[in-house]
């Protein structure tokens, strides 16, 4: 295998390397120092790895994106994904949103509050995933949709007229 070096440097490039060696960024500071050990001393990958105390592979990593990019190699990445994950998808989010103003007896359910977990378990049986998700989807898409999601509250009405009054006295 042919030996893999950093092409020439500009000297705009040489300069911008050798302040990157100042970096409070331990991540520029090492690639910097990578690419002037190899065109600077003419070091081959293996060496300049152990001078700076990582693998061959990072090395050649770093001479392939400076090749690429130029010095914004220098700089660390994002290493988000960048394809869509989400589980729900446009069209499921607008028939999710039609399914929580339905009250879930009319689903067969035995209860008129929905839960995140209900929630996951009637997408599935709709057939709107493929697969009974996590109540966290739930809850991530309808905050993405606009919609707060609270738990129910139960409320206590009495008929007793001095109810507000015994029970200010019982609770203090």
């Amino acid at each position: 295998m042919k030996p893999l070096y950093a092409r020439e440097l500009t000297e705009a490039e040489r300069e911008s390397l050798r302040q990157n060696l100042k970096s409070s960024d331990g991540f520029s500071v090492r690639r910097a120092h990578m690419l002037l050990l190899s065109t600077d001393e003419g070091l081959k990958v293996e060496e300049i790895g152990r001078r700076v105390g990582c693998r061959g592979q990072a090395v050649r990593e770093a001479i392939h994106a400076f090749h690429a990019e130029g010095v914004s190699c220098l700089h660390r990445k994002s290493r988000a994904r960048k394809d869509d994950q989400r589980a729900l998808d446009d069209r499921v989010c607008e028939r999710l949103k039609e399914l929580i103003y339905l009250s879930p007896r009319t689903l067969g359910y035995e209860t008129s509050l929905w839960t995140l977990e209900l929630l996951a378990e009637v997408s599935h049986r709709e057939g709107l995933t493929d697969h009974v998700v996590h109540p966290d989807t739930i809850s991530a898409t309808l905050q993405r949709m606009g919609i707060q999601w609270k738990r129910a509250k139960h409320w206590i009405h009495s008929p007793d007229p001095h109810y507000a009054v015994k029970k200010n006295d019982a609770t203090g």
